[in-house]
């Protein structure tokens, strides 16, 4: 069983996503469940790009990835990153991000999934992405992390992107403990962010910041619950005294 998460840019202007978008998205949503995903939601809302994530099983994946891609051009207001999906590997282009990891089969099936937009950011967003991976590795109750960023450019199911020109990752990691999603999400977090120019965002937050500049959201799916990671974890840096 694994948990992918893809994301893309299909929003009409470069710094937001609009609400009619985001709503639209998550009333197709059900379609997935009905191709056969134990859970999706839109996890993810980042500048202006959204993810879709599901569990699914391991001999539905490609139906389930089709899906995901079918909702995103369904309901896209310009279709930006799915011009670049190619069948031919030599010929994707800036396309859409993917990831998945391993879900271990039991009661207890969370994951965290990072998304990352870029407003000048393109050169370095990978190095940010993959600090959050590296983070992750080998930590306890991680069960499956996604590839690096870079290494993959085949998406089942839907075709082929260029691993150089698409530049807003999506990271996503399996957690079987439910305690250490908070553990696991902040070190991930803490890493990103401790990249030049990159800055943590609540969940459907325009991209407001100086050219340059990478924003991540974070988000855990717990019990199929969603929970935007940003929130508590900016109350928990708080200084205190």
């Amino acid at each position: 069983m694994k948990v992918v998460a893809i994301g893309a840019d299909i929003s009409n202007n470069d710094v937001s996503v609009s609400d009619s978008l985001v709503k639209n998205i998550e009333e197709d949503i059900p379609k997935l469940l009905e191709l056969g995903a134990r859970k999706a939601a839109l996890t993810n809302i980042t500048g202006d790009d959204v993810v879709i994530t599901a569990f699914v099983e391991d001999e539905l994946l490609e139906t389930v990835n089709a899906g995901i891609v079918e909702i995103l051009r369904d309901n896209a207001e310009h279709t930006g990153d799915l011009d670049g999906i190619s069948q031919d590997p030599d010929e994707g282009g800036e396309g859409i991000s993917y990831a998945e990891a391993n879900l271990e089969e039991g009661f207890y099936q969370d994951a965290i999934v990072m998304a990352f937009d870029t407003y000048g950011g393109e050169g370095f967003v990978a190095e940010v992405a993959n600090s959050a991976i590296d983070a992750a590795t080998g930590m306890k109750a991680v069960t499956g992390i996604s590839d690096k960023i870079g290494t993959r450019k085949d998406i089942p199911g839907v075709g082929y992107v260029s691993t150089s020109a698409t530049d807003d990752p999506v990271v996503v990691v399996s957690v079987n403990e439910l305690e250490q999603i908070a553990v696991v999400a902040s070190a991930m977090i803490g890493a990103a962010l401790g990249n030049k120019n990159t800055y943590l965002v609540r969940k459907h937050t325009p991209c407001n910041v100086l050219p340059g500049s990478v924003l991540v959201s974070v988000t855990a799916i717990m019990n199929g619950n969603m929970i935007d990671l940003s929130i508590p974890f900016e109350n928990k840096t708080r200084i205190l005294g």
